[in-house]
């Protein structure tokens, strides 16, 4: 089952299947262990929290390197728009899909 993820502006961004973000694609994109979000590639992006990758302002938690690729499990659907809603630390979901 998806878990869909929303930016702060309640767009959907992507989804969450076992321990891998994927972007509304389906392309792997992040891994999370616990609640720390890190690139596929592997360095520290922030916290997922509820609905949310977020700057909870913890530092800097190092590179856990780049796990077997887990394919594309394809389109998720569309959820809708959840709205705004602000969980007082900035949205960093865009740093999963920087280069």
């Amino acid at each position: 089952m998806n878990t869909f993820l929303f930016n702060a502006s309640g767009r959907p961004v992507g989804f969450l299947r076992g321990s891998f973000i994927h972007d509304m694609q389906g392309n792997p994109i992040g891994q999370v262990r616990g609640t720390h979000v890190y690139r596929l590639s592997g360095p520290y992006v922030g916290e997922l929290h509820k609905d949310m990758v977020l700057d909870k302002h913890l530092g800097d938690l190092g590179n856990i390197g780049h796990p077997r690729n887990p394919g594309n499990p394809g389109y998720p659907g569309t959820p809708r728009e959840r709205g705004v809603i602000s969980y007082g630390y900035p949205d960093v979901f865009e740093k999963l899909l920087a280069p």
